[in-house]
């Protein structure tokens, strides 16, 4: 295989001494002479943990945590790079070195516990291959022959945070010539060549850099910095001081009555230290990521300030996967366009490599149920195309080992410990289980690549199959456990499972979305005989569903939004229930004073589902509300990113006393992609938007709106606004796209491509 064939020739090694967690392994070689220069450089390379690569010190791309974390028992994916431009001359002498790290692999890993889920040893396989003006070739690989030797890092976990004593730098190490004292040997690892796999998706890189907005002391005493927008990585800073002196930093999302708001972490410590060498220190603990707006620092020499702070360049690194920003939303409601910043956020800290639930406690897992619900707003967000379809790949991976059962994360190390915490044994699930037909189906929708439904094929039908096997004898799935409206804002902080709709009514809905859309991807790909078994299984759990909980009158068992949301949305009831389902929803949402009722499953929903049954001027109401729980409730408390609950912190500046309350979750979020398709107005008429819909419904009391979307065709705009009864549309479509326009009361119009304005009174 190519893949096999990229590090054919090397071995995957291993430290003889772990040195702490963080190895450096070095070889050195010199370029063939003789031959003209290299005129191409190649080096390929992953490992058994994390690792930073060097050649002759300078680093050989921008990646961090490289080669991030997959199902290791399937995929091992490595990274090639052109590296012709670091190389010395011919003849001369040249250091590959790299630096180890625990990572996912060996490191603290999951709510559940554990440590070394994947395996006890870190290891680095890597292969040079040179060529040079003659044809000349010249290889260089990971064998037996490589040092060892300590670095200045002590301690390393993704959790708890880095621990890096300068008083250890061995300057050189990574040059010509170094002597190597108290290094040594390495050996080789019991490695199946097999499992190596390039990656689909973009490498982890530091996104940009923030520095402090404030810097104040609490009532306690502590040093608080204040970087004015939670975000997702670690603090870096040049600093002098007496040799010995620890400098400790904790992190946290929130301050709790002017303290470090550190409970909602649980048990990741999230705290990196820093041991000055007595001289000038640069420090950046590229080992961990932490998940935080604040920083409570000590033992700083001398004062920190915003100028010292200036001085010392202290700086916070916001670090994600290298995702391309495709799509903007703007409007005339400044707490809205916060919520939207907030989604963006929420979105850039979580997609580390993996669709995390959230980037800050002793979790930072991919659950299936937080993607199902974000995946259309992160694809309209951002270019997630290669992302997610990585993910997906580990999915596939784990779901098919488990009979067709998809885990509630993946990578999946909630298997490791189900057999000591029967707590943590998995069913087969609505939602989280459906992110095996939902997110493919967003990403063909969005980007047309039909790709990611052959791949992931086989993986939707052992889904919808396993799905099938759970129903009941009246037809419906009403049986096993069920996340189903987790989060409800009505559950206690204690019970998130606690909603008000009817798991059976939520499970057997999305057992028929998923048949339903399955059905539908069958005939994408030709697959005629599947679109008629499927169909035919959509059909009867519809069946079902309306026989088991719907009555005469439209009312659907347990009566609340959530149930509605999906009834409508998803097309379970026919036109005359579907109008008399959207009334009832209405009501429900002002006899709750358009304050938010709905959890994991209706959030994604309920404002398609009124605006799809008349009632847009509902969901304005609901996307503008201000009392908690409501989309603005934590803007108004200072959020910049989304919220795990609707309440995580209390109108009085306490968090919420429940266990699970993160500050930076993105899937209640999932409202912006109603914001894009429905505010804006810009939505796919076909996958890819090789026909675009331009159909924006103005309300509440926007007087505008704006924003464009990068297509696989060409840039989409529409911008509108409202003075008095008129509504002005203008729009631009790509070069070899077509659109069909609708405004506000009219029928829908064809257009080309090219820039157009249009007119009504309302």
């Amino acid at each position: 295989m190519a893949e096999e064939a990229a590090l054919s020739g090397a071995t995957m090694i291993a430290a003889d001494d772990d040195f702490a967690g963080a190895p450096r392994l070095r070889t050195e070689f010199t370029l063939d002479a003789g031959h003209g220069d290299v005129t191409a450089a190649t080096l390929t390379v992953t490992a058994l943990g994390v690792v930073e690569v060097e050649i002759n010190g300078k680093p050989i791309a921008p990646d961090v945590l490289t080669p991030g974390w997959s199902s290791y028992e399937w995929r091992l994916r490595h990274r090639s790079y052109d590296v012709a431009g670091l190389l010395p001359a011919a003849g001369e002498p040249a250091v590959l070195g790299a630096a180890l790290g625990n990572g996912w692999y060996r490191g603290r890993l999951g709510f559940t516990g554990g440590n070394a889920l994947y395996g006890d040893e870190l290891g680095l396989l890597a292969r040079l291959d040179l060529t040079y003006a003659d044809g000349h070739t010249q290889t260089v690989v990971t064998d037996e022959s490589w040092q060892a030797g300590p670095s200045t890092t002590t301690d390393n976990q993704i959790y708890d945070g880095q621990t890096i004593d300068a008083r250890r730098a061995t300057p050189g190490w990574d040059s010509p010539g170094f002597a190597a004292e108290g290094w040594v040997g390495v050996h080789a690892l019991d490695f199946d060549h097999g499992l190596l796999t390039e990656p689909i998706g973009p490498p982890v890189i530091r996104h940009e850099s923030i520095t402090p907005v404030a810097i104040n002391t609490s009532p306690s005493g502590k040093t608080l910095i204040d970087f004015g927008q939670n975000l997702v990585g670690w603090l870096r800073f040049t600093v002098s001081g007496p040799e010995g002196q620890e400098i400790v930093i904790r992190h946290a999302e929130v301050l709790e009555h002017d303290e470090l708001g550190s409970r909602p972490l649980r048990t990741a410590k999230a705290t990196d230290r820093f041991i000055l060498s007595g001289g000038e220190d640069f420090f950046e603990p590229t080992k961990t990521f932490h998940g935080f707006r604040y920083a409570e620092v000590e033992g700083w020499p001398g004062e920190l300030t915003l100028e010292s702070a200036t001085a010392a360049g202290l700086e916070a690194v916001v670090v994600s996967s290298e995702l391309e920003r495709i799509g903007t939303f703007a409007c005339s409601d400044d707490l809205v366009n916060q919520l939207h910043h907030n989604v963006v956020w929420g979105q850039r800290g979580n997609f580390l490599d993996v669709p995390t639930d959230c980037p800050q406690r002793d979790e930072r897992l991919g659950w299936t149920g937080d993607i199902a619900a974000f995946a259309p707003t992160a694809a309209y967000l951002f270019d997630v195309h290669s992302f997610l379809a990585d993910w997906l790949r580990d999915l596939r991976a784990e779901q098919l080992d488990a009979n067709g059962r998809v885990p509630y994360v993946a990578p999946d190390v909630i298997k490791y410990r189900s057999s000591e915490r029967p707590d943590t044994h998995q069913s087969v699930t609505a939602i989280w289980g459906d992110a095996a037909v939902w997110v493919p189906w967003t990403l063909y929708q969005a980007y047309g690549d039909q790709a990611v439904l052959e791949n992931q094929y086989d993986s939707m039908v052992a889904h919808v199959d396993a799905t099938e096997k759970l129903l009941s004898a009246n037809g419906t799935w009403d049986t096993g456990f069920q996340f189903a409206d987790w989060l409800d804002p009505d559950a206690p902080p204690d019970d998130a499972a606690a909603a008000k709709a009817d798991k059976g009514v939520v499970a057997t809905a999305c057992a028929y979305r998923s048949a339903d859309l399955l059905a539908r991807i069958a005939t994408a790909l030709g697959k005629s005989g599947d679109h008629d078994r499927y169909a035919d299984l959509a059909g009867r759990l519809r069946e079902a569903f309306n026989n088991a909980y719907v009555d005469d009158q439209g009312i659907v068992l347990s009566d609340c939004a959530t149930v509605y949301a999906l009834a409508i949305h998803f097309g379970l009831l026919d036109e005359d229930k579907k109008a008399a389902a959207g009334n009832r929803l209405a009501e429900l949402a002002e006899k709750a004073g358009y304050r938010v009722s709905t959890g994991f499953a209706g959030t994604p929903f309920v404002t398609w589902a009124l605006s799809e049954t008349g009632h847009t001027d509902v969901a304005y109401r609901l996307l503008l509300e201000k009392e908690c729980p409501s989309w603005l409730y934590p803007i108004t408390m200072g959020a910049t990113t989304i919220w795990e609950r609707w309440d995580s912190m209390l109108p009085d500046g306490s968090i919420n006393p429940g266990e699970m309350t993160s500050f930076n979750h993105y899937a209640l979020g999932a409202v912006a992609d109603w914001m894009h398709k429905v505010v804006l107005g810009i939505d796919a008429a076909e996958p890819g938007y090789s026909k675009i819909s331009i159909a924006p419904q103005p309300g509440g009391d926007l007087t505008w709106a704006r924003g464009a979307l990068i297509t696989p065709h060409g840039e989409v705009r529409s911008s509108w606004a409202v003075a008095g009864d008129q509504f002005t549309l203008d729009v631009s479509i790509p070069d070899g796209s077509s659109a069909e326009v609708r405004l506000p009361g009219q029928d829908p119009q064809p257009v080309s491509s090219g820039d157009h304005r249009f007119t009504a009174t309302l």
